[in-house]
């Protein structure tokens, strides 16, 4: 690859591992309003897929950060977006109204995000990556 495809994809990466690992993060402080706001769009078995959630959009999303098993990381991320997305962002069960342009503004950006993890799925993580570094003689 070149210099520059690594760049960006050291860019994205860090960007996008950013986005799941901080909001992740924020819904364990935001425990309770968030168990309230996914039991609202009818998520089945609450209690267990938040904290599954937290869990994986932490680690995952570090993982992708620092370019460990990044192509896996992606790829469980993307899997988890889409489900996230048609469950929380269920814009076609709703009326004309302004939290459904909302819901579909939510929806695009969650599939446009999911195409970036499937481009990590597909490129890798690049240089400056654990995924790539050099083994060390010995």
């Amino acid at each position: 690859m070149r210099i520059i495809e690594n760049i960006c994809l050291l860019l994205g990466r860090l960007l996008m591992g950013s986005y799941f690992f901080v909001f992740g993060l924020q819904k364990i402080s935001n425990y309770q309003p968030m168990t309230e706001y996914m039991l609202s769009h009818n998520v089945p078995a609450t209690a267990f897929l938040l904290p599954f959630t937290i869990f994986l959009q932490v680690v995952a999303g570090l993982a992708i950060i620092i370019g460990f098993k990044g192509k896996i990381a992606a790829f469980i991320l993307a899997g988890l977006t889409l489900v996230i997305s048609i469950y929380m962002h269920d814009f076609w069960s709703m009326a004309e109204s302004v939290q459904r342009g909302h819901e579909i503004q939510n929806f695009i950006k969650n599939m446009g995000i999911m195409a970036g993890l499937l481009m990590v799925v597909s490129l890798g993580t690049g240089w400056l990556s654990l995924d790539n570094r050099k083994p060390k003689d010995i």
